[in-house]
């Protein structure tokens, strides 16, 4: 400005006070300017002023310098750093330290090239975006990794995310119901990555060789699928930035938080995810919120019919234990398929054993290792050919209490694991829960034995007999009457005799 203020002297040769009153500078600064011999700009010290921010700043600098040596998606955001200083004390604002940590960044080189992209706009309806990311969370006392689906639907930006112990067929085929049944209906096209439960072989330009299972479903919600081109995540970048804002904002507490299992954190997943819809601005509609356009966009879903059997079906051989083996665990199943080759249909959270179109067994699935799961009834028809085995049986100590109890009494006597076979056996024909309260009733009596239970449970089973009375076609014209001096008669009668 002082420059200026000097050419428009020379120039036009105007006074000092007139030139005060165009650029605002004192006359003795003109003055000053005028009488130099060369015309430079002045060079103002940098003014510093203390900021509340101060104190804290190393420590900022040091968790900021220790972050850029964490993989990118374990790296803390700002609104984090924020809060882990307020819990050291800082009075100051979010702001103040997002301008130091952008600043930081800026000044160290840290801020990536960044491309240029085209921007995407859906119709109400017409797709939805799926992917994975791996999170870790602390399940049951042991912190584990977890795959987590997100889908979000592409024009609304309504989102669900689940988590998972792996990510299979079975894990893909239950988010997608999941998903549905959320939205409240299916869009017509699904954008997905070139993952491996979905494509079996990725061709020139488009061509996709599409899972046999995968495509099952997409048949049974009739929505098509499309597969980004390699490495253009910018093709689905709208569940992509879910995955990032998901991380900020609900791992952040999910990662802290103990659980006691998987379906708990799914279930409190499902509801903060339905309560930022409400919260969250739409970005096309900042007026309204996420939960208003999806409202909206609810009629243009094509129905969500019930929920695709996603299970995933292998052949597996049971041994003499009457045992199958999957991924490094046993299952029992009824020793009488012993030695045979039956079906396993495997989904998210169970294992379903079937033979010849009967289900055979059903197992809580079992994401450890080296682990057995018995059911005990599966061995009731062995044990009246070998009753002996009563005794060690591994999986008759997970039998109920009473049972228990029962056998604790019988095998302390010569033939008491005979006795205790045959209580056993009466299970698959009156039920577990008749077999129980018979066993309970015995107990209490203080005399405990197998006949006495058997006996008690077959007054309990035995139907009760109703008396109906006499039908007949004839009809009395006159009701007998009730005469008890013939009774007295008949005695004196018998007495005479005597």
């Amino acid at each position: 400005m002082t420059s200026s203020a000097v050419e428009e002297r020379l120039r036009d040769k105007l006074s000092l006070r007139e030139i005060a009153k165009r650029s605002g500078l004192s006359r003795n600064t003109l003055r000053r300017w005028l009488r130099q011999q060369d015309m430079t700009e002045p060079a103002y010290p940098a003014r510093i002023s203390p900021s509340i921010l101060d104190p804290y700043r190393g420590q900022l600098e040091a968790w900021l310098r220790t972050d850029s040596h964490r993989p990118k998606r374990d790296r803390r955001t700002a609104r984090v750093l924020f809060q882990h200083l307020q819990a050291q004390g800082y009075p100051g604002g979010y702001g103040r330290v997002a301008s130091f940590v952008r600043r930081w960044h800026i000044e160290g080189g840290a801020i990536p090239h960044r491309s240029a992209f085209v921007p995407l706009r859906f119709g109400p309806g017409e797709a939805f975006q799926f992917d994975w990311s791996c999170e870790y969370a602390v399940i049951g006392g042991v912190r584990k990794r977890l795959e987590v689906a997100h889908a979000k639907l592409a024009a609304s930006r309504a989102f669900l995310v689940v988590a998972y112990p792996m990510q299979s067929h079975e894990m893909l085929f239950d988010a997608h119901a999941r998903a549905f049944a959320a939205f409240g209906g299916v869009p017509r096209r699904g954008i997905y990555d070139n993952m491996k439960t979905a494509v079996d072989r990725v061709g020139r330009s488009k061509e996709r060789t599409v899972n046999a299972r995968f495509q099952a479903m997409c048949g049974h919600y009739l929505f098509e699928p499309e597969f980004c081109n390699r490495a253009a995540g910018w093709e689905k970048g709208i569940v992509e930035k879910n995955v990032q804002d998901r991380r900020r904002q609900l791992w952040t507490e999910a990662g802290q938080r103990h659980w006691p299992n998987l379906a708990a954190l799914n279930a409190w997943l499902a509801t903060e995810c339905r309560a930022a819809w409400d919260a969250m601005p739409h970005p096309d509609w900042p007026e309204l919120t996420i939960a208003e356009v999806w409202e909206n966009e609810q009629p243009q879903f094509m129905p969500n019919p019930k929920p695709f059997d996603g299970y995933i079906e292998q052949p597996v051989r049971v041994s003499a234990t009457a045992l199958i083996h999957f991924q490094r665990n046993r299952y029992s199943v009824p020793t009488a398929v012993a030695h045979r080759v039956i079906s396993l249909h495997v989904y998210p959270t169970e294992l379903v054993l079937v033979a010849e179109g009967q289900v055979l067994a059903r197992h809580e699935r079992c994401f450890e290792r080296y682990q057995t799961r018995y059911d005990w009834q599966h061995y009731i028809q062995i044990v009246q050919r070998k009753p002996g085995a009563l005794r060690d049986g591994a999986p008759f100590a997970q039998m109920p209490a009473p049972l228990r109890a029962l056998q604790h009494h019988l095998l302390r006597r010569p033939g008491g694991d005979r006795v205790m076979a045959q209580v056993l056996a009466a299970v698959p024909v009156h039920g577990l829960e008749a077999v129980l309260v018979a066993v309970e009733l015995v107990l209490e009596s203080g005399v405990p034995n197998g006949e006495h239970v058997l006996n008690v449970l077959a007054r309990l089973c035995s139907p009760v007999v109703r008396d109906g009375g006499v039908v007949t076609a004839l009809t009395l014209t006159q009701e007998p009457q009730a005469n008890v001096d013939r009774y007295d008669a008949l005695r004196g009668e018998a007495c005479h005799v005597h």
